[in-house]
C-alpha cells in the first residue's frame, strides 16, 4: 500500500483550513458566510443561470445550495424565476440589491485576500496553480 501521498493530503487540508481562518472572518464582518459569498461572486455581473449551472460554477454541493439560495432570496439578494426554455428549472440571478452587494463585497474581499497572496511572487503563484491543477486532474 502506497502512503507517500499522506503528507501532501495533510498539507492540502491544512492549507484550506488556513485559508478559511483568513477568509471567513472578513466575510462574516460583511454579514456573509463563505458559501453565500461564493454564490454572490458567481452570480455577480452575470446573466441569470440555472441551479445546475450555479452548482457547477461554485464550490457548493447541491444539498447546501438549496438552503443558501433560500436564505439569500429571503434577504432580497437573489431571485428565482421560471426558466423560459425549460419550465422544470428556475433561473437564478441577483436582484438590484444583490448586484449592489456584489459590487461592494467582491472587491473588498479580493483586497483582503491580496494581503496574503501578495507575499508570493508570480513564479510561486504559477507553480502553485499548476500543482493544484495536477492534483485536481488525478481525481
Amino acid at each position: 500500500m502506497q502512503t507517500n501521498f499522506l503528507p501532501v493530503l495533510r498539507n492540502l487540508v491544512s492549507a484550506y483550513q488556513a485559508f478559511e481562518r483568513y477568509s471567513a472572518p472578513d466575510l462574516r464582518s460583511m454579514g456573509l458566510t463563505m458559501t453565500q459569498f461564493d454564490v454572490i461572486a458567481t452570480l455577480g455581473n452575470q446573466p441569470p443561470m440555472t441551479c445546475k449551472e450555479l452548482g457547477e460554477k461554485t464550490l457548493v454541493t447541491k444539498g447546501t445550495l438549496t438552503g443558501v439560495l433560500e436564505r439569500l432570496e429571503s434577504k432580497g439578494i437573489l431571485e428565482r424565476k421560471l426558466n423560459p426554455e425549460d419550465a422544470r428549472s428556475q433561473m437564478i440571478g441577483l436582484t438590484i440589491e444583490g448586484q449592489k452587494l456584489f459590487e461592494q463585497v467582491f472587491p473588498a474581499h479580493l483586497k483582503h485576500l491580496e494581503g496574503a497572496f501578495r507575499k508570493l511572487n508570480v513564479e510561486k503563484l504559477e507553480s502553485l496553480r499548476a500543482s493544484l491543477k495536477s492534483l485536481e486532474e488525478i481525481f
